[in-house]
C-alpha cells in the first residue's frame, strides 16, 4: 500500500496528486493508494481519499505502507522514517501558492542528504524516485536532543 501524507496546510497542493494519478495510469504505481489529503480538494478513482485522519488511524495507515509519498513537512516526514519506512517527500513551492515561501525544499534537501528519505524536488521527478525506491534502504533515524539538552542544562547553571 503506498500512503500519500499531504499534512493540515490550508494550501493546495493537487499538483503532486494528478502526478501519482498519472503514474497510477501508467502502472508504474500499483496496489492500494491512501492519501490524507489535508485541506487539498482531489478527486480520483484510483485513489481513496481522505481530507483530514484521526491520529491513530494515520499511524496505523503509516505502520502498514509499503511506500509513503509526503509534502516536505518535517512532522510527516519524521513520523515516517521514525517507523523505518521508504519516504518519498515532495516540497510544496511557493510560486504555486502552495506554500507561503519554499523553506520545505531546504527539509527534503536535509533529510535526503542524510540519507532519510529520498527527496525530489519536483513532481516530475516522481516516477524516477518511486523506481529508486525498490533498492532504497533508509538510513534509521536516531533522535539527537543531545545539543537542546546540553542548551537547557547551561541555562539551569546560570540561574542557579
Amino acid at each position: 500500500m503506498v500512503l500519500v501524507m499531504l499534512g493540515t496546510q490550508n494550501n493546495d497542493f493537487s499538483r503532486l496528486l494528478k502526478e501519482i494519478d498519472n503514474l497510477i495510469d501508467k502502472n508504474i504505481i500499483k496496489g492500494e493508494v491512501v492519501v490524507q489529503a489535508g485541506y487539498t480538494k482531489y478527486e480520483s478513482e484510483n485513489m481513496k481519499i481522505f481530507d483530514l485522519i484521526q491520529k491513530d488511524k494515520l499511524l496505523s495507515l503509516q505502520q502498514k505502507a509499503d511506500l509513503i509519498i509526503t509534502h516536505g513537512g518535517v512532522g510527516s516526514i519524521i513520523s515516517s522514517i521514525e517507523k523505518g519506512k521508504k519516504v518519498i517527500a515532495v516540497p510544496r513551492k511557493h510560486e504555486y501558492q502552495e506554500h507561503v515561501n519554499n523553506h520545505q525544499e531546504e527539509i527534503v534537501h536535509t533529510f535526503n542528504e542524510k540519507g532519510y528519505i529520498i527527496g525530489i524536488e519536483d513532481v516530475k521527478d516522481l516516477e524516477n524516485a518511486i523506481m529508486r525506491a525498490k533498492d532504497f534502504i533508509p538510513k534509521k533515524y536516531i533522535h539527537d536532543n543531545t545539543r537542546m539538552l546540553k542548551i537547557i542544562e547551561d541555562f539551569i547553571e546560570k540561574i542557579e
